[in-house]
């Protein structure tokens, strides 16, 4: 007779608890690249590579919690971009998209939950 292994929920949760914390201290670090990269005027110290993995990763989760909660959810706290690093990372990302100013427009005035 094949035996059952049986998991431990308590083990799981200390495992994910574990890889969630160990994500928060990377993150937290390419913050801390990142802010000291542009203090110092030298935004090419960060790799072009990190930056794409990270903000396809943050891109992806994003439009996944807002698709899922079906309503927006602010990007980032207020004040905490300008108005121009808003407007050329919107940019590089309708361009990355290959979309157009028409097809954003469609989007920008759905509903929510609507795909």
């Amino acid at each position: 007779m094949a035996r059952v292994q049986q998991r431990n929920p308590i083990k799981r949760t200390a495992k994910a608890a574990r890889k969630a914390a160990r994500g928060a201290v990377l993150a937290a670090d390419f913050c801390a690249r990142a802010r000291d990269a542009l203090k110092r005027g030298e935004p090419d110290t960060i790799p072009d590579k990190m930056l794409q993995e990270v903000l396809t990763a943050a891109v992806k989760i994003y439009a996944a919690k807002v698709e899922q909660r079906g309503h927006d959810l602010a990007p980032f706290p207020p004040h905490a971009v300008t108005a121009t690093e808003t407007v050329v990372t919107a940019c590089g990302l309708i361009r990355a998209a290959d979309l157009n100013m028409f097809d954003v427009a469609i989007w920008f005035h759905r509903p929510p939950g609507i795909e």
